[in-house]
């Protein structure tokens, strides 16, 4: 029995240890945030927070999760509100096609979870490894830095 807490519910299930993250979150709780992109941990459309990093749910295991609190773009924030971040990225129009959004988002949420503030250089290395086929990227930076904006205030 794996026993995980998925945006602040515990959930236990029955499937084997071995079984990816990613398939769990999307097929048996039906959470679309997190998306499958290339399965390798290079494109970071599948990326979640793992007790408050960003990490990739492709790669990840039910057993590598165990006990651990993982929160999907689903639980940044209660009801029908929204996460400073998410909002920032709808105002500056930080998404195309939104097949990378997820993991831009998440990327972006535990960067600032941990600096509050940081430069551009440190915004832009967060987001590097975080692929935008569509060529947003001048959006999503300017996403991220209005989330930072609109926190401070």
């Amino acid at each position: 029995m794996q026993e995980l807490v998925v945006n602040g519910v515990t959930r236990q299930t029955g499937l084997p240890g071995r079984t990816p993250l990613l398939a769990y979150l999307r097929n048996d709780l039906e959470l679309n945030g997190p998306k499958y992109g290339c399965g390798l941990a290079e494109c970071g459309s599948c990326t979640v927070l793992v007790d408050g990093v960003a990490a990739r749910a492709c790669v990840l295991t039910l057993a590598d999760v165990q006990g651990r609190a993982i929160v999907t773009l689903e639980g940044l924030a209660p009801g029908s509100q929204m996460h400073p971040v998410q909002a920032a990225f709808i105002k500056e129009a930080g998404a195309q096609c939104g097949y990378c959004l997820n993991g831009m988002i998440m990327t972006a949420v535990a960067l600032l979870n941990e600096k509050p503030e940081p430069d551009d250089a440190e915004i832009r290395e967060a987001l590097r490894y975080n692929l935008c086929r569509c060529g947003a990227h001048i959006e999503i930076f300017n996403s991220v830095k209005r989330a930072i904006a609109d926190m401070r205030s």
